[in-house]
Formats: C-alpha cells, structure tokens, sequence
C-alpha cells in the first residue's frame, strides 16, 4: 500500500538581502548582500494510510515550512514530496480535491451565513454529487454534534462550536487525509475535549489520516499515536508517542499524604528532590538515573502516619521542552 505521505531528503532555504551600512544606498540597492538560512534541513519521513501523527517543535522549527511543501504552496529547494501519490507542486490542483485543512486562526466558514451554507458551497465546490453530500453531511452532523447550530451564523458561534464546523466543513468531499494547525488553540478545557474526541473517532472510524501541528501535549497524548519532533529544520525524534516518556523520562514525581498534620522526614539522597514538605503532604521528585524508584520508596515508607502515596510522570510538555533543550 502506497504512503499516504512521503518525504525524502526535504531541505528548504530561502535568501534575502541584509542592510550592509558599508556600502550605502546605491551598493544595497545594486549589490545587496544576500544571506540564506536553512528552514528544513534535509529531512525524511514516511506516513501511511490511516495513521495520526503529531508534527511538533518550537517555534521557527520549520514545521509551517514543512506543512506548506506538503499542500504545495511552497517548492522545495531540493529533496522529494508525495502526498496521496501526487506531486504537491506539480499536481496542486488535483491534491487540493484530496486533502482538508484547518487552520485554528484562519477560517474557511462564511463568517455571516449559516454553518449549512458553508457545507453547501464546498459541496458545489468538490463537484459531490447531491444524494453523497446529503449522506456525508448528516454523518458529519451527527459526529460533530452540530444540529442545533447549523442554521446560526457562523459570526454568532462560540470559538468550540465555530472549530467543530471547521473540522466538518473539511471533511465534506471525505478527504483521505486532514492538516490540522493548532485545532484547539483558545478553547477551554471542555470544548478542547470534544474536540480531541471527534478527532480521534475520524481517525479510528472514517480511517481518516490526521497530520497535526499543535503546541498543547493534550492534543498530542488525545489524538495522535505517533509523534515526530522537528528543532532547527531536523526531525529529532520519530516515534509512537507513548514512547516519548519512556525514552526521554528519567523522573517521577511521588506524593505523599500524611494522617494528621505530620511532616516528611527523608534522609538526604542524590536523586531526591523535596518540592514541598507541608503538614500532612509532600511532593518529591525522584531521579531514576540516580536512585531507583524502589529505594527512594524504601526510605520513604521509613516515615509513619503515611495514608496514602501517588508516583506519577511529569507533564508531556515538560518532557518535550527537554528535548528541544537538549537539541
């Protein structure tokens, strides 16, 4: 089965003049100075049919960059792309009929018409014939949950419902694939989580390909099953997801709650760290690198009155602020 993307040796470089105060006006202006700066910088990888891939990195880490060669609004310097079996800069056009994507700061909904009206022109727009498009939007409706806003202006929505629609409208013409850019930026806790949950019924029941750009580990850890780290135009960890804690994580975090108002007392040890050491709590953090979990527990539980005891991971994001630190 053909990749749903492939990328081989992609390297992307742009140049630009710089102001050289040596030179003066007339030497900028008929002799400028030109700089060029690496954006992507010879990278491969490969993404099959189905799968839903987080593609992150800090920012100036040439993900746009990436993301644009991949839809073809960008050639590359050098290297090769195939989305869907298309050239994306060659077969723009044709690739364009078999992809969506969502742009959590740019939208694709008329803002004064009804969200109906927005499905009904990508309809026309996609060429879907109508009895398709009946049976598609309905499905997506009902998935989407957006019945009761579908005949409300688009200006008149809350930011989460705005998003589900998004996401609806661009699965319309049943895109094998779907880009998503920071699909949940400036929603609150709930809405963030409708969301990931439509997402990932997309990918698991529509088979649907998701490409995802995002800096909330939320939507990492809720949607995608593999995760791809770009820093400095360098892909530094391809990867399940699940697999980013157990090769990068080396701490736990262990709490400790006391009966009564007593007080941690723990013998000084290399890998152990006490963040908080209040009345009846603790919170320490452990090295595994340096002590093993089971010995920091043995001096632990040399404490009496202990009621109960929780050894969690660190945030995801924390994690992968190590990683762009340590690249």
């Amino acid at each position: 089965m053909e990749n749903a993307i492939e990328v081989q040796d992609l390297t992307k470089n742009f140049s630009f003049p710089v102001k050289d105060s040596d030179r003066g006006f007339f030497g900028n202006f008929f002799r400028p100075t030109i700089r060029s700066i690496t954006a992507v910088d010879n990278i491969s990888f490969s993404i099959k049919p189905g799968e839903s891939v987080a593609f992150i990195g800090p920012n100036g880490a040439g993900k746009s960059t990436t993301i644009k060669m991949l839809t073809g609004i960008l050639w590359p310097t050098s290297g090769k792309v195939r989305v869907l079996g298309c050239n994306p800069q060659h077969d723009r056009r044709r690739l364009a009929l078999k992809i969506g994507t969502v742009f959590g700061q740019r939208s694709q909904l008329l803002f004064n018409l009804p969200i109906s009206d927005s499905l009904d022109l990508f309809a026309k727009v996609y060429e879907i014939p109508d009895r398709e498009y009946r049976k598609q939007r309905d499905a997506l409706v009902t998935l989407f949950d957006i019945g009761e806003i579908l005949d409300q202006p688009v200006r008149k929505l809350s930011l989460g419902q705005r998003m589900r629609a998004e996401i609806a409208v661009s699965l319309i013409h049943k895109p094998p694939i779907v880009f998503l850019d920071e699909p949940t930026i400036g929603l609150d806790i709930v809405a963030k989580r409708r969301l990931r949950e439509n997402l990932k019924a997309i990918n698991i029941h529509l088979k649907t390909t998701i490409f995802l750009t995002s800096h909330d580990a939320g939507d990492i850890e809720s949607v995608c099953a593999r995760t791809l780290i770009v820093n400095h135009g360098r892909v530094i960890f391809d990867d399940a997801t699940s697999g980013l804690k157990k090769k990068y994580l080396n701490q736990k975090v262990v709490r400790v709650v006391f009966e009564g108002k007593d007080k941690l007392s723990v013998m000084h040890a290399d890998g152990i760290d006490i963040l908080k050491n209040g009345k009846g709590e603790a919170t320490l953090v452990v090295d595994t690198k340096l002590v093993g979990i089971d010995e920091a527990l043995k001096n632990i539980l040399g404490n009496k009155g202990i009621e109960d005891i929780t050894i969690e991971d660190p945030p995801l994001e924390e994690i992968i602020g190590k990683i762009y630190e340590s690249h």
